[in-house]
């Protein structure tokens, strides 16, 4: 049976907590791997603060510029809030190539 490229992919989702000095390090690290479709950023208990959707394909560079009014809200929050959680979507394009016979090594 063959995959239908129209089909959206599950990615694989994560949940962390970050000290409220260390989160624009973090969001700018996770940016820079590429493969981060969406962050979620809540408080402690819960309740969401900021939804950044990343866009596939999108340089690096790119993307921190456009980034860049956002990042400078998540200081200002990380000012007020001591922890967060993230919950962090990747896309799993390269566990999907690697099975995929179609695709040279």
């Amino acid at each position: 049976m063959s995959k239908d490229p129209y089909e959206p992919r599950r990615g694989l989702s994560e949940r962390v907590t970050v000290a409220g000095s260390e989160l624009v390090d973090y969001v700018k690290q996770l940016v820079a791997e590429g493969n981060v479709r969406r962050l979620i950023i809540r408080k402690p208990g819960g309740a969401t603060l900021l939804e950044i959707p990343l866009t596939a394909g999108v340089a690096v560079g790119g993307a921190l510029t456009l980034l860049a009014p956002i990042i400078a809200a998540l200081g200002a929050m990380a000012a007020l809030i001591t922890k967060f959680e993230i919950d962090i979507q990747r896309s799993d394009e390269q566990t999907e190539d690697k099975n995929d016979p179609n695709v040279l090594p």
